[in-house]
């Protein structure tokens, strides 16, 4: 089987060395392709091209089916423009190519951001932070006013985010130069926030939100339309450095199975959560392997080869993960 993964996080890589260690070479190619001549995904794909940098919307997909066509592409893998393509799987299908999509293109595009996935999310499937949208100065105040008479510690993130980019919590004791000399991360002082909004009157989404600060966890999953095949639980410690443990926390499982069930999620996604006062509550569910998708396959469990085995309609076997194993990553110099 040729599989094609198009311009996507570096990350890809851990699924890439996943699928190596359980399939041969004459029985799966990876095929990479990038905008960037010196992606790190390239090391450990199969082949690997450079795609245009100037494509996109229909354009784009329009390339991609061009190229499924020339290199003969049986499964195509989306990262860029995936909730586009998920809308266009005749055309591929049209010349021989499946196409592995984690759900819709309303789903994609709700999750996408993160005021729209909360407000529409049922409580009985997975219950969120208390938060409030806002978009301009006087929306914050308000938001903030309401928020502090319920929660201790306050925090903010943009709606549309990853990796964590813009997530701040709010500090309503120290000014930026005592956080800047006392090397305090992803925080930041309220007062001054709210200043630099007088320059700005209206702004994209900005959630307020509790602060969540307890253990949180990553799920890896590998999914089947809607059907939880694996979920494989990392929980992080309170200290960044001290690696992560390979968990079985109940709630977790029962929120993840529902998540997937009522999203209908497919192939390989992340889910995670944070501790509060109040219990666990959802974060986020990204639509692609996480970053820390290798340390999930140290658990026993190839979630890759889980993926592979569904879209060719195999019957998967509940797998056996080594619960309570820590586990972490070493950074490895390279050439490019």
């Amino acid at each position: 089987m040729r599989i094609w993964f198009n311009k996507t996080y570096s990350t890809i890589s851990s699924v890439f060395r996943a699928l190596h260690l359980d399939f041969p070479v004459d029985e799966i190619s990876l095929i990479c392709t990038h905008t960037h001549g010196n992606a790190a995904a390239f090391l450990a794909a199969d082949e690997y091209y450079l795609e245009p940098s100037d494509l996109s919307g229909l354009d784009y997909l329009e390339w991609c089916v061009n190229f499924c066509r020339q290199r003969n592409i049986q499964l195509f893998w989306p990262g860029k423009e995936a909730a586009l393509i998920s809308q266009h799987h005749d055309l591929f299908l049209a010349i021989g190519t499946q196409v592995l999509s984690v759900a819709d293109y309303e789903t994609l595009t709700l999750l996408h951001n993160k005021a729209d996935f909360y407000s529409h999310l049922n409580p009985a499937i997975a219950k969120t932070m208390d938060f409030i949208a806002v978009n301009n100065a006087d929306e914050f105040d308000l938001a903030v006013t309401s928020l502090s008479k319920k929660h201790e510690q306050l925090c903010v993130k943009p709606a549309v985010s990853v990796f964590g980019l813009g997530f701040r919590i709010l500090d309503t004791q120290r000014d930026s130069i005592s956080q800047l000399l006392g090397g305090i991360e992803y925080q930041i002082p309220l007062q001054e926030l709210r200043l630099g909004m007088n320059n700005t009157p209206e702004f994209d989404t900005l959630l307020v939100m509790e602060h969540l600060g307890g253990h949180e966890w990553s799920v890896d999953c590998a999914g089947r339309h809607g059907e939880l095949l694996c979920a494989v639980q990392r929980k992080k410690p309170l200290l960044a450095g001290y690696g992560q443990t390979i968990d079985n926390n109940a709630d977790i499982q029962a929120m993840v199975t529902r998540l997937t069930a009522h999203y209908r999620l497919n192939g390989l996604f992340n889910i995670q959560f944070k501790e509060g006062s109040k219990g666990v509550r959802l974060l986020e569910i990204n639509p692609r392997p996480s970053g820390g998708f290798g340390m999930a396959c140290l658990s026993g469990v190839n979630l890759a080869k889980i993926a592979i085995q569904s879209i060719q309609g195999d019957i998967i076997q509940p797998p056996h993960i080594q619960y309570g194993l820590k586990v972490t990553e070493v950074n490895t110099p390279v050439i490019l």
